[in-house]
């Protein structure tokens, strides 16, 4: 017997966020968000992410107004005014199992401390997987939320941000974590 196949399409709902640090592009589906990123800085990035959740929901991807979106904008805001330290969103990530484990160490640091790539990597009982955390945070596709900007490198310097270096040392400072002795 022939196995039905429907035709019916997942959404991918997408808006655009303003925060202090710049607008923000996010996306959801209907188990949560899935991608929240600085709409300048990442826009070519950006589409080929959508593009590969459009192929792994089998979605169409439209701009719409949903009940994520909502609590999303009101916990960014919140923590924007130091009035939250931690996100109760629901999200869904897509991502290798690798990833989605470095991802989940990422959720594990608190508001207000930083780790090094090399912490994670033990963290992750694979010590010499440095540079493998270091790309996997790269690929982070909740920014904020999933807080990779709580990463630094081992000599104490800033370390890199997809979102760019500014964002970041912007993001420690306002969880007081970030000192200027890093940089100079």
């Amino acid at each position: 017997m022939r196995e039905y196949k429907s035709n019916k399409k997942n959404i991918i709902a997408t808006t655009v966020i303003q925060t202090p640090l710049g607008d923000m592009f996010a996306a959801s589906t209907k188990n949560g968000i899935c991608m929240l990123n600085y709409y300048d800085q990442r826009k070519e990035k950006t589409q080929k992410e959508l593009e590969k959740m459009k192929k792994f929901f089998n979605a169409d991807i439209i701009p719409a107004h949903n009940k994520y979106f909502e609590v999303l904008q009101k916990e960014l805001k919140e923590y924007f005014e130091k009035k939250r330290e931690n996100f109760t969103i629901p999200l869904q990530l897509v991502g290798t199992p690798f990833q989605q484990s470095v991802w989940k160490i990422l959720q594990l640091i608190p508001y207000g401390e930083t780790i090094s790539y090399l912490d994670e990597a033990k963290l992750l009982k694979n010590e010499k997987a440095v540079r493998a955390v270091a790309n996997a945070n790269g690929r982070n596709p909740i920014s904020i939320i999933i807080p990779c900007h709580r990463v630094i490198a081992s000599g104490g310097k800033i370390g890199g941000y997809s979102s760019g270096i500014d964002k970041k040392i912007e993001l420690l400072k306002l969880e007081n974590s970030y000192s200027y002795d890093i940089i100079a």
